[in-house]
């Protein structure tokens, strides 16, 4: 019932920056929970950022102060703004969505590669 879709990934200097674009269509996105996963070669699926409908915001200690997650309920999007990223960003980036009526949606996944 909810569909997300994915841009903003690609290579990238350390260093540099990324703004990582998340899509909803569907219902409920105002009342859901969204956030940014990733996954890195040989490690966990780990939580990078999350957003409530209260905006609310939660971040892991490996991207604090580097990165900002936020949303637009108008335009039904999500974004994550990546500063300053380093060779252990890179990972496949995944958004979520979360509510407590709704199965929780994943989105496609897009490449963050951040290398010299």
């Amino acid at each position: 019932q909810v569909n997300l879709v994915e841009s903003g990934g690609g290579l990238v200097q350390p260093g540099g920056s990324l703004r990582l674009s998340c899509v909803a269509s569907g219902s409920m996105f105002r009342s859901s929970t969204m956030g940014w996963y990733r996954r890195a070669p040989g490690k966990e699926r780990e939580l990078v950022a999350s957003i409530t409908s209260d905006l609310t915001t939660n971040y892991s200690d490996a991207v604090k102060g580097r990165f900002t997650i936020s949303r637009d309920n108008a335009k039904k999007t999500v974004e994550l703004q990546m500063n300053n990223l380093k060779p252990e960003d890179t990972a496949v980036y995944y958004c979520n969505f979360r509510h407590t009526f709704r199965n929780t949606v994943w989105g496609q996944g897009t490449q963050v590669t951040v290398s010299s």
